[in-house]
């Protein structure tokens, strides 16, 4: 069926660009971090394409055996995986959620329930035809992937009343979404966090190499797995040059640089903001924020402090000091030496992801196929009794 799927999205291609056109035509005043997120071109098509074949490979993460006893008595008692069951997956702007999210889930056994934002309509509902096609062409109930098409106070409707019996639901949006699922749903919930995520240049560096991460960190705005903050270690030998350095390799790429006091104190460069809120603030823009720590503990005391338990990165020498880090640190992914921008399924080589969790239940990062899954216990007995 996904490769089924896969085909018919290579076939219709010029139909799914031009039901995009007019979802991005309806909305000429987005942002453009959520244009880029709505955006289907060739390339998106491709990726989703490439997501579907990866998926259909890999192996099917239902019955898996997890856990197998037999008792004295011969009671054989095993423990293995199963579906969810029904996932409802909420999501804003981007409608490669639609295939790879929804083939990520179902590839579990699971049925999948999909509440896209109205700003990519005509997208969104396009590829689930594309999805019922392929199912039923291969003989399944067209009802496994299903397009909910509600209005706002309908989706907050069906959050609270779950009348659809969703098993699971996972939001992939605005803080203020996630916020309303956990508060109101009755069922458990896959929270996909926000960014804001955090890079430290410790000061024994390449200090090249840490511009190289930065500025990758920097390619795209609209990322869950982009850098908003840069950490810079008060050791870092020429420390003024280096953030003069920094700032202007920045700027020269159209991205604003902000700092603390501390900061500007070096570089006339960067813009001063001394609210330490904006250390929790994930930008979806074309901005960095700069600041200082004493030392690596302090650096970590940040980070566990106001990121979004996404993602952070060290950029050392020390390989003490990174493993240091990468224990310490309470991200779903920890890097050294690499860019934060490969938090991502495909390029963990987990296939498509559905999201991207930040909570440490039931599992952490990308989710893919092989997470989509819970247990059960399966007891196989002749008549035995507990005396």
């Amino acid at each position: 069926m996904l490769s089924a799927l896969s085909e018919l999205i290579r076939q219709n291609r010029d139909e799914i660009i031009e039901a995009n056109r007019t979802d991005i035509g309806a909305f000429p005043d987005m942002e453009d971090a959520m244009t880029d997120r709505l955006k289907v071109d060739d390339k998106k098509i491709e990726g989703m394409i490439r997501s579907l074949e990866e998926v259909a490979a890999q192996a099917d993460p239902e019955g898996k055996t997890i856990y197998e006893f037999v008792r004295e008595d011969g009671l054989h008692i095993v423990n293995r995986t199963v579906p969810f069951g029904t996932i409802l997956i909420i999501f804003e702007s981007r409608p490669d959620v639609t295939i790879e999210a929804a083939a990520t889930a179902f590839k579990a056994g699971n049925r999948i329930l999909l509440k896209g934002g109205k700003e990519a309509f005509h997208t969104n509902t396009f590829l689930t035809r594309l999805w019922q096609k392929a199912l039923s062409d291969n003989g399944a109930d067209k009802k496994y992937i299903q397009y909910l098409n509600l209005t706002h106070d309908e989706t907050q409707q069906l959050i609270r009343e779950n009348s659809m019996k969703a098993d699971l639901i996972i939001p992939r949006g605005g803080e203020r979404l996630i916020r309303f699922v956990q508060e109101n749903a009755s069922v458990p919930v896959i929270i996909s966090g926000r960014g804001n995520n955090f890079l430290y240049v410790e000061s024994d560096v390449d200090f090249d190499m840490a511009i190289g991460l930065i500025l990758n960190g920097k390619r795209r705005i609209s990322v869950c797995n982009a850098i908003d903050k840069v950490i810079i270690d008060k050791k870092l030998p020429d420390l003024e040059e280096k953030i003069n350095s920094l700032a202007t390799v920045l700027l020269e790429k159209g991205i604003e640089v902000w700092g603390n006091s501390e900061i500007v104190a070096f570089s006339d460069k960067v813009k001063e903001e001394n609210n330490a809120a904006t250390l929790c603030e994930e930008y979806l823009a074309p901005k960095l924020y700069l600041t200082l720590a004493d030392d690596i503990t302090g650096a970590i005391g940040m980070i566990n402090n106001y990121s979004g338990g996404h993602s952070a990165v060290i950029v050392t020498h020390n390989r003490s000091k990174a493993d240091q880090f990468m224990q310490q640190v309470d991200c779903a992914a920890v890097y050294h030496n690499a860019s934060s921008r490969f938090t991502d399924g495909g390029q963990f080589g987990v296939g498509a992801e559905i999201a991207i969790s930040t909570q440490k239940l039931h599992f952490r990062g990308p989710l893919g196929a092989q997470e989509l899954v819970t247990n059960k216990w399966f007891v196989y007995g002749e008549g035995h009794i507990r005396e």
